[in-house]
């Protein structure tokens, strides 16, 4: 019998072979934002290893929305070449490849000016960022529209955008990073006003799937809560978002409860509450957790991070887990052997 985890799955015009996602995680490896040769290795290899969707890292849709100055790029035509290489390597091994367009805000580690909704540093170690303008917030917007235009050049199946992690939509989104007193401050709806603003003007100009990344808690008294993100889920999903990737935590200095699956009731929550597909991801390590999560309708994708930098097979390894088969690499069938 097939297990969940080896279905496949269609979202949009998406089909994915299986429902292993590799979630985004920075490689600091990029010179100028542009691809360097580890890129395509390490994102080809996990595609070997027959995980079903690849999404690249968190990619600055401009040069100060860079984490670091080792970030990812989608802000200039020249980094397409780059990123083609990549999505080449990883459908040319079978899987789907995807994208996550972000803008770092006040946790922008650069020598240069930083900006966010307003002039809170992050931490007492941290630059104080400039209050963005209306000015600032419709150029951000511009430069997510004109990403998923190279994205579509680079032959990416899928968008996700990053709304989490205590970068810039984050900071948006959360009461303890937004003190804004304009129609992006304020109330949810207000503070979801950038978030919707972005969506719209990708979706202008992109067709296939779009996922977003949330942080469904704070963690902080005062911060954003499952529940609060109950609403902004119901709003994603009207605008036609296609899953929520729910991860939490970052905005802001916490302590954080962490063990195996520990942010996978915010994913049943929002997928119960708002009706939408949702993808888990935190600490989850085994293919038998991966398949409970999936059999009792708590996600649709299992989003793995640690557990494919530390094991580019781990597909492979689930299968044996769970006592099922799946197709291998042509050239590593002599080893794949059940």
């Amino acid at each position: 019998m097939t297990k969940k985890l080896f279905e496949s799955i269609e979202i949009r015009n998406l089909t994915l072979k299986n429902r292993i996602v590799m979630s985004p995680m920075c490689m600091y490896s990029a010179k100028d934002g542009e691809v360097t040769p580890w890129h395509v290795t390490h994102y080809a290899s996990r595609a070997v290893g027959q995980v079903g969707l690849i999404i690249l890292e968190a990619t600055a849709v401009k040069p100060e929305g860079r984490i670091s100055v080792n970030d990812l790029g989608i802000w200039s035509d020249k980094q397409i070449e780059g990123l083609k290489k990549i999505t080449s390597a990883v459908k040319a091994s079978g899987a789907a490849v995807g994208i996550q367009l972000a803008h770092a805000g006040r946790k922008a580690e650069l020598p240069e000016e930083i900006f966010a909704p307003s002039a809170i540093a992050f931490d007492e170690q941290s630059k104080t960022p400039q209050e963005m303008s209306l000015t600032d917030i419709e150029n951000v917007i511009a430069a997510f529209r004109q990403a998923a235009i190279r994205a579509k050049q680079a032959d990416f199946d899928m968008i996700e955008i990053h709304a989490a992690h205590g970068y810039l939509i984050n900071q948006f989104l959360s009461p303890l990073a937004n003190r804004r007193q304009d129609k992006y401050g304020g109330s949810l709806e207000n503070r979801y006003r950038l978030l919707k603003e972005v969506i719209s003007a990708v979706r202008e100009v992109w067709d296939k799937a779009i996922f977003v990344r949330i942080s469904a808690h704070d963690y902080v008294t005062g911060g954003m809560t499952p529940a609060d993100y109950v609403p902004v889920a119901k709003w994603l999903k009207e605008q036609e978002v296609d899953l929520i990737d729910v991860s939490s935590g970052a905005v802001v200095l916490a302590t954080i409860d962490v063990y195996p699956g520990y942010q996978v009731p915010f994913a049943e929550l929002v997928r119960k509450e708002a009706g939408i597909r949702t993808g888990a991801v935190g600490l989850i390590q085994t293919g038998i957790q991966a398949e409970e999560i999936l059999k009792n309708e708590r996600a649709d994708l299992i989003f793995l991070g640690r557990e494919l930098l530390r094991d580019p097979y781990w597909a492979y390894h689930a299968a044996k887990e769970l006592r099922t088969e799946i197709e291998a690499p042509e050239q590593y069938r002599r080893g794949w052997l059940f």
